[in-house]
């Protein structure tokens, strides 16, 4: 069996079919739409592939404009907006089946020493990852065993994701719960040496649980759920280097919910409390028909 890593390697190595055209798989899976982290990872790779290589990415902007469709491929069409003496800038649309599902702004910047550097200290204390659970072990505890459509998509999963705080399963836990969440999150293996994609396995990363954080003042985040979601945009700050595939704390919280829109953001630090990204991403959320 390919290690789910390989294959996320494989899913963000897009075929160029023209100077600024790619194209990108997407897997057929039983989701009703495809990941967006997978769109936003895959934008991001096209983006990066029309630069020198030389500049990281500082920054992205992106907005869900339409669900994409599983097994469908994915065409990106990269415009080249600025390239300039410290910053470049791409803007990414990606299109299936003749409509535009999402757009990307990315920009990159060489590295540059302002004389001065600051950082607020992480906002709580918590347990390493290897003192906690891994999701699939905290479901086989709680379930006495793993489904088997839960099994098949864990023997998938490219990322290990530990939550820091227990899950909660009834809604007697889930009331009066702080909308935050955290997890620690590496790769399950090896992502090479290429820092784009680090960069961009972890924009997968990102839109993996940072709405856990609008859901949890409401709903057990496990078993039957009461309303649909969807990822609206997403913004990220690239701050320092790192590696997707060593383990990285995601701090998450919600300040607000309403409108049936919630808004999540999340701070990346590493193992040493260097904080590596920031994230705000909003999402829609709406109850589903019986709940």
């Amino acid at each position: 069996m390919t290690n789910p890593a390989d294959s996320l390697v494989e899913l963000l190595d897009l075929e160029r079919i023209e100077v600024n055209i790619f194209r990108g798989r997407s897997p057929e899976e039983s989701l009703q739409r495809v990941f967006g982290g997978q769109v936003a990872g895959q934008a991001l790779v096209a983006a990066g592939r029309t630069t020198d290589g030389d500049r990281p990415v500082h920054s992205l902007h992106a907005y869900f404009l339409r669900p994409g469709r599983p097994g469908v491929p994915i065409v990106y069409d990269v415009e080249r907006v600025r390239d300039g003496r410290s910053f470049t800038t791409r803007r990414v649309t990606a299109v299936q089946q003749g409509r535009t599902i999402f757009n990307l702004t990315a920009s990159f910047h060489r590295p540059e020493e302002a004389g001065f550097e600051h950082q607020l200290p992480p906002a709580r204390v918590v347990p390493g990852p290897e003192e906690l659970p891994t999701v699939a072990d905290e479901v086989r505890e709680h379930l006495g065993g793993l489904p088997e459509a839960l099994e098949r998509m864990a023997r998938r999963q490219p990322f290990d994701i530990r939550y820091v705080d227990r899950l909660r399963w009834t809604s007697e836990e889930v009331e009066g719960a702080d909308p935050r969440s955290a997890v620690w999150m590496r790769a399950v293996g090896p992502l090479g040496d290429d820092p784009l994609v680090h960069t961009c396995a972890l924009t997968y990363a990102s839109d993996m649980t940072l709405l856990d954080a609008v859901r949890i003042p409401v709903e057990p985040l496990w078993g039957p759920r009461g309303f649909d979601m969807a990822s609206l945009d997403h913004a990220m700050w690239f701050h320092r280097p790192f590696r997707a595939d060593e383990w990285f704390l995601y701090d998450q919280e919600s300040p607000i919910a309403t409108g049936g829109r919630g808004l999540a953001r999340g701070r990346i630090y590493d193992r040493q409390g260097q904080l590596l990204v920031s994230v705000v991403q909003e999402g829609l959320f709406r109850r589903l028909d019986g709940a």
